[in-house]
């Protein structure tokens, strides 16, 4: 009998990898679900509620920490952001593949309290590349620049917490996306996920 439970997906990576591109990739296949992450901050125009953010108030984000109905959260700029825990897990009992796009940190939240999560880091081709597409964008000043390219140098620090590393090269994020795919298709086989392969097996009620 094959494990029908769907995978949760932690995708991380850099300004400039190219994440909502790859995930939006992965969306349109019908397997994969976008994970809606809770924040106290508030709503940024043209945001909707329960689409960008589910936008909640920091003593009710508190409340929801307390209860254990935050799979995972941080505060970042004084702001605090997480996965609600109903929601994620409604997801991977219906069979679908969750992704939760989220930074270092919270991948690192993840991995300890969800072992089976697949961890996949997304990189730009090279450090230089990255650079160059955020130049290229025109939309930030120099000083965010230099402050996203030093914040990258930090999170890789911590790059060995992840399972695998997906490059996402100029105007191939569908293959980075197929990339991913793959990996989730042979996580499905690992046997790791299939307990008592021969016991279902033998059984004539598989």
């Amino acid at each position: 009998m094959e494990n029908k439970k769907g995978l949760m997906l932690v995708i991380s990576g850099p300004a400039g990898s190219g994440k909502g591109t790859v995930n939006n990739h992965l969306l349109e296949t019908g397997d994969f679900v976008y994970s809606v992450s809770a924040t106290t901050r508030p709503p940024r125009p043209g945001e909707i509620n329960g689409k960008n953010y589910h936008f909640i108030t920091r003593e009710e984000f508190e409340k929801r920490i307390k209860s254990g109905d935050m799979l995972e959260y941080t505060e970042y700029c004084t702001n605090l952001y997480g996965t609600p825990k109903k929601e994620a897990e409604e997801v991977l009992a219906s069979g679908k593949n969750l992704i939760l796009e989220i930074e270092v940190e919270g991948a690192a939240n993840v991995k300890a309290k969800y072992p089976d999560a697949v961890l996949i880091l997304l990189l730009p081709p090279s450090f230089e590349i990255q650079e160059q597409r955020l130049r290229n964008r025109g939309t930030e000043t120099e000083e965010k620049i230099l402050l996203r390219l030093a914040r990258t140098k930090e999170e890789l620090k911590s790059s060995d917490i992840y399972d695998y590393v997906v490059y996402n090269h100029d105007g191939r994020d569908t293959e980075a996306a197929e990339q991913i795919m793959s990996i989730v298709n042979s996580e499905r086989c690992a046997l790791k996920r299939n307990p008592n392969v021969a016991k279902l097996y033998f059984s004539k009620n598989k």
